[in-house]
């Protein structure tokens, strides 16, 4: 890979706004429904995908829907640890896999490992940065300063009843992209995109040029095109994973998913 960090999710938000379209990331969990699928399906979406987020299992998904839920506790239950997902990103790697990779974890796995140890170790396997949805800003200043010293993003939410003072806060320290939460709530598959989506985007927009990448509720081709009209990125994960789960054969449902919704963004 010719950039790591930062550097390479910026990239990959060029490159789809040079293709004029808006960066396509999927959510998968580490290890579910096991390991060794879990790694197939990331490899085999990787090329359909502009950046990948990939969810480190916690106990107490505070931000997550219950089909994220469920496809944590069943990767706990399978054994996976934060070491352990860390070295499926260094098989990924090992295999080609050159897509950007976020780890989606919660707050209490990175302490008990340690922040530095963490940050450090997750450059080493190739892990571009972290989405971290139970650390506020104003807690955050260790890890931010930790990703900017490796080179790497500490991605921070802002939400539609977000205040001024929480974006001007969030679009000062952004680095690769900065999240923004289309529902107020847990994720998972919803019906439709608010009405609003555009206005709460050109808000954000306004005060940063950063890339905005827009997750929660988006569940199908359709919806992904609809805020990807807005969005610079569309994060989906709830509905990939409800595909894998009523696919017979997990790889090919998880790609087949995935180029549905590339598809989508290009048309």
């Amino acid at each position: 890979m010719t950039q790591t960090g930062t550097d390479h999710i910026t990239a990959a938000f060029k490159q789809a706004h040079a293709q004029q379209t808006a960066a396509l990331m999927p959510y998968f969990t580490l290890g579910y429904p096991n390991a060794e699928t879990s790694l197939d399906i990331i490899e085999a979406i990787a090329p359909y995908s502009d950046l990948l987020e990939l969810g480190v299992p916690f106990s107490d998904p505070l931000a997550d829907g219950p089909t994220v839920q469920h496809s944590t506790q069943v990767s706990l239950e399978n054994g996976t640890t934060t070491a352990s997902c860390l070295d499926m990103v260094r098989e990924l790697r090992r295999r080609g896999v050159q897509t950007p990779i976020m780890l989606m974890g919660y707050v209490n796995p990175i302490l008990a490992y340690g922040e530095a140890n963490y940050v450090h170790d997750a450059a080493a396997a190739g892990v571009d940065g972290f989405i971290v949805p139970d650390l506020p800003p104003e807690e955050a200043e260790d890890l931010d300063a930790l990703t900017a010293e490796s080179g790497l993003s500490l991605v921070h939410f802002l939400a539609p009843t977000s205040n001024q003072s929480r974006i001007d806060q969030v679009t000062a320290r952004a680095r690769g992209f900065i999240y923004l939460v289309s529902v107020t709530g847990v994720t998972g598959a919803r019906s439709q995109v608010r009405t609003d989506l555009a206005g709460f985007v050109n808000k954000v927009r306004a005060e940063t040029a950063v890339s905005l990448a827009v997750g929660f509720g988006i569940s199908n081709p359709a919806q992904a095109a609809e805020v990807g009209q807005v969005a610079d990125g569309v994060i989906v994960g709830s509905a990939l994973i409800n595909a894998v789960n009523a696919g017979e054969d997990k790889v090919t449902a998880a790609v087949q998913f995935v180029k549905s919704l590339q598809d989508g963004l290009q048309k």
